[in-house]
């Protein structure tokens, strides 16, 4: 069955999540994760930041943001296998150790620190988030969250909830190009050459998975 989609603004998306995952922590004997998928550019991160937060302001401590970015190859290993210019594509991924991760945070009772990403240096930093053994939600946000290929599906089945952030093509276009200018490491034209080559592809196939998601948000969003 195709899942609810609903045309709303980044606020509106939140003032709807917010209650319907307190009922479901209430309900749930263990912790939880709320997997929020979508492209690159989508704005997942910043949604997911602004959920944790207003869950946080209910139940201080309860929830923990989750990024998949730390599950990136590290460049080196991009280097030696010649994928550099691929970089963000779902084979550029340590998809397994992302599901392993996963899997031991849903039953961990002890802290667990887990690595992020940090775009000024364009690799992954280690213990980059600590999730606390008084976390109830975990707030998990990535472009391959509901893809079906390799390793990555065994993400959903881990996810209690599932939200498809979908936003147009040209949008997320405009926010790359933005976005990758802002960090200054590369000159205009690579950029524009990476995100037709390596982030629109990207954007097409996670967009194919969308029909995964519990709900589908199509974002009221210009730039």
């Amino acid at each position: 069955m195709a899942p609810e989609r609903l045309k709303l603004t980044p606020q509106q998306a939140l003032a709807r999540l917010v209650p319907h995952i307190l009922e479901l922590e209430s309900r749930a004997q263990r912790r939880i994760a709320i997997g929020l998928a979508g492209g690159p550019g989508s704005g997942k991160s910043t949604l997911a930041g602004e959920l944790v937060t207003m869950l946080d302001a209910v139940h201080p401590g309860s929830a923990a943001l989750v990024p998949m970015d730390g599950f990136h190859m590290k460049h080196a290993k991009l280097e030696a296998m010649g994928q550099v210019d691929y970089k963000g594509a779902p084979h550029t991924f340590e998809g397994a150790d992302f599901v392993s991760f996963l899997h031991h945070l849903k039953t961990a009772k002890d802290a667990v620190s887990g690595p992020g990403y940090s775009r000024k240096i364009e690799d992954t930093v280690d213990d980059a988030f600590t999730v606390q053994p008084e976390v109830r939600v975990l707030v998990v946000e990535g472009n391959y969250l509901l893809l079906t290929e390799g390793p990555w599906a065994g993400v959903k089945p881990l996810l209690d909830y599932a939200v498809f952030i979908d936003v147009k093509r040209e949008v997320v276009k405009a926010r790359l190009l933005k976005r990758h200018g802002e960090e200054g490491l590369f000159s205009e034209d690579r950029n524009r050459a990476h995100i037709e080559r390596n982030d629109l592809p990207n954007y097409d196939l996670v967009c194919l998975s969308q029909d995964r998601a519990d709900v589908v948000f199509a974002m009221d969003v210009e730039g």
